[in-house]
């Protein structure tokens, strides 16, 4: 449907794409991947026709429409919201007015043989078959449905573009795209401004959507919810495969083992024969061969390697001094901004220890909570600091606070102590400050780019209480992993304002929902706090439409809480039990495998060349026992998630 030939881009003498090509086919969904800096965003610029290659072409083929949502763009704040979206209509709303119009005439005139008449009600009539065939009717409920599954309430339909925040003007934008239908929709960083409601919705949509879908995202949940294939963008080169971002992975770190074997052989080659010329250079009788071999040389395709992962760098935060056992404790909070109500009315405790998430639409005061929490704001109530509580603060003006005159390196360097001044470099390095990048001034550097240094002086100081407030936003996904896991061996408690399920996921205990100027505990992880939610929209559906409810006259069994029987509590624990027998035994499979494994890999990057073929046959069966054992473990996985999720409900 739309091709990529051979491009290439050049900025200056730098080359971002090196004759990349592949085809886009009609209800594709790919996730386009790759390190910040990479390319993502101009490709999809060059496909939306907004920038030109080098060389090579891109073709769209005529009549084919394409949807292109930027990371920023311009807005115009000229309409009210629902006045915005119906622009996405704006043939069928053409042809509206003009059936209006010749409705309004034919209303007035009485000569119904004429051929002005009779000429009026045929193109009346071609005007209303056009109409039905672009949804006609229709438009106003899929206008509602949209802004509605985008987060906007009924009441803000009418309200103009300009009171709103800049992510909401993006959500608008975004909702105009999804109401045009393109053939191919082109989104880059589309759940940047969405809150987890609305991305679950833009999921489902996007899941069903007859079009073709080209998407960056470094929101590994939605990639794999949605993505079908990915491409991935490497060192001016792609990576192309059928598969999840997930399944993407796993491929590619057998792709990079690969690669490293491939890499190391052909060093040893380069070097044997760089040697062979060196020594024969000056000898008469071996000039054919020295310049075979130069030749030889010239003419080799020199294997690439990607920059380094660092995705393993372990970093931990400092020990967290001494605290109380009850770190805030807030009763009866209110806060209003003029007449405009926020919170109402609350009451929230976090503990020593805690790891708490708050979610919740955007605006409904989960940033205005972390604020008075900090003492920021102003409010009504009463909320105590625990003992000794000294918090960490990342919010999302803190790269504002950063002195502009120090280096990215005077920066971490200044606050950095013991051991890790040693990895000083590894860690910038680890947030995409590599080579000339560490000593460039805070006040020339990005919003990207100062929000990833904030986060790194965060990381180095001793705090026992982290408030982190969107902290994913300007991180790719080696970065979020990092930081991940230095929170989660973190000794101190947490609250992390954050809307990325796959960052939340293992790092929470406890979630606080945000609606309606009120805040609602759910105790366990954010995937308990998604599956629970969907049970109670499903509970109250079931409420409201009480013809499902056909069970009146049927036997009652002895139920507990949640409706499930003593027997079927027994049947839930009997699976739980099993299954997690069955995962400690593959588990401890796997473990034996991956030891051979690493075993052959010393045995294989040692000198010299293996003549017994029977030690590759060994590795490639260990390999393929390795995949099948770990599909194995991911399906009695996933089945014990369902055991689970009943016992839960």
């Amino acid at each position: 449907m739309v091709s990529a030939e051979n491009i290439y881009v050049n900025f200056g003498g730098f080359e971002l794409f090196k004759g990349v090509t592949f085809l886009v086919n009609p209800k594709d969904r790919i996730g386009l991947v790759g390190k910040n800096g990479a390319g993502k965003s101009t490709l999809l610029k060059m496909l939306s026709g907004s920038e030109q290659p080098s060389a090579g072409k891109i073709t769209i083929p005529k009549g084919v429409t394409i949807g292109y949502l930027p990371q920023q763009m311009q807005t115009a704040d000229l309409r009210s919201v629902k006045e915005e979206a119906e622009l996405a209509f704006g043939e069928l709303l053409t042809i509206e007015k003009e059936l209006a119009r010749l409705n309004s005439e034919l209303s007035t005139r009485e000569d119904y043989e004429s051929p002005g008449y009779l000429k009026i009600i045929e193109k009346t009539s071609e005007l209303n078959e056009h109409y039905q065939i672009l949804g006609g009717g229709n438009y106003e409920a899929e206008i509602e449905q949209t802004l509605t599954g985008l987060g906007f309430e009924r009441s803000d339909f009418d309200r103009p573009t300009s009171e709103f925040s800049g992510g909401w003007r993006m959500r608008i934008e975004l909702a105009k795209i999804l109401l045009k239908r393109p053939d191919v929709l082109l989104l880059d960083e589309p759940t940047n401004h969405l809150d987890i409601e609305s991305i679950q919705w833009l999921e489902e949509f996007l899941g069903s959507y007859n079009g073709a879908v080209i998407m960056v995202s470094h929101d590994k949940a939605f990639l794999d919810a949605i993505s079908t294939r990915t491409i991935e963008i490497v060192l001016g080169r792609i990576y192309d495969q059928k598969t999840n971002y997930s399944g993407f992975v796993k491929w590619k770190k057998e792709q990079q083992e690969q690669q490293q074997a491939a890499y190391r052989n052909q060093q040893k080659m380069i070097a044997g024969t760089e040697q062979f010329i060196e020594r024969f250079r000056y000898k008469a009788t071996k000039a054919v061969q020295v310049q075979s071999r130069i030749k030889q040389l010239e003419r080799l395709t020199r294997i690439e390697l990607e920059e380094e992962d660092r995705s393993a760098l372990r970093i931990k935060f400092p020990p967290a001094p001494r605290s109380g056992s009850v770190i805030i404790e807030g009763r009866s909070l209110s806060k209003s901004y003029g007449s405009n109500l926020i919170l109402n009315n609350i009451d929230i405790t976090i503990e020593k220890k805690e790891r708490v998430a708050f979610v919740g639409r955007n605006g409904e005061g989960k940033t205005t909570l972390a604020r008075m929490i900090l003492q920021e704001l102003e409010y009504e109530g009463e909320l105590k600091i625990g003992h000794n509580v000294k918090i960490g603060y990342y919010a999302q003006n803190q790269p504002e606070l950063l002195d502009e005159t120090k280096t990215v390196l005077e920066t971490i360097d200044h606050i950095a102590t013991g051991e890790v001044r040693a990895k000083i470099r590894d860690i910038l390095g680890a947030f995409l400050f590599s080579g000339d990048d560490v000593d460039k001034k805070v006040k020339v550097l990005s919003g990207g780019e100062r929000s990833r240094l904030a986060m790194i002086k965060l990381l180095l100081e001793p705090v026992n209480f982290l408030v982190l407030d969107e902290p994913t936003n300007h991180l790719d996904m080696s970065s979020k992993e990092i930081l991940k896991n230095a929170l989660i061996e973190f000794d101190g408690t947490i609250l992390v304002v954050s809307h990325d399920r796959e960052f939340l996921d293992g790092l929470v205990n406890c979630v606080y929902e945000f609606r309606h100027n009120k805040i609602k505990q759910h105790l366990g992880g954010i995937y308990d706090f998604l599956r629970r939610k969907k049970l109670e929209s499903l509970k109250q559906l079931e409420e409201n439409n009480p013809k499902k409810n056909n069970g009146k006259n049927s036997p009652q069994k002895n139920t507990g809480a949640g409706g499930v029987s003593f027997e079927q509590k027994k049947e839930i624990n009997r699976n739980i039990l099993r299954l997690q027998k069955s995962i400690e035994k593959y588990e401890e499979e796997i473990s034996d495998i991956e030891i051979k494994i690493a075993q052959v890999d010393q045995l294989l990057s040692q000198p010299g060349i293996i003549d017994d073929h029977s030690v590759y046959e060994d590795y490639e069966n260990l390999k393929s026992a390795l995949k099948l054992a770990m599909g194995k473990w991911e399906e009695v996985h996933e089945e014990l998630e369902k055991w689970q999720a009943k016992k839960i409900w």
